[in-house]
């Protein structure tokens, strides 16, 4: 009985990567591929491009969305805490001082490397 409690896992695991897959697929059997020299030009907004057309942009605005993505998504973990503070104790008090510190050498890192810097 025990061995059972993983069918589900893998059946989920297989249709999570099949199903995407197959999406991806479809689209390339079933449309139609008829390149024209107009189709492939530079478009914008109706208007044709002035200078080049390919422009890097800086990755800082990457990074200050990820380190911004991380730590909303980790202080998502704060609420939960917060309503459970006085039933749980000094042992969960502990750990999210460690946890908080954790958030801050993170935090700190992200800022020595510049990741917060928009110019």
């Amino acid at each position: 009985m025990g061995d059972n409690n993983f069918v589900g896992v893998g059946v989920f695991l297989v249709i999570g990567i099949a199903l995407p897959m197959i999406f991806m697929l479809i689209p390339k059997l079933v449309a139609p591929h008829k390149p024209h020299k107009e189709k492939l030009t530079t478009y914008e907004c109706g208007n044709e491009t002035i200078g080049p057309t390919w422009v890097g942009f800086k990755s800082n605005y990457f990074l200050y969305a990820l380190v911004f993505a991380a730590f909303d998504v980790e202080t998502v973990f704060l609420y939960p805490w917060a309503l459970t503070f006085q039933k749980l104790g000094t042992f969960a008090f502990v750990e999210m001082f460690v946890f908080i510190l954790i958030l801050l050498v993170g935090f700190w890192y992200a800022w020595k490397e510049g990741a917060l810097d928009w110019m």
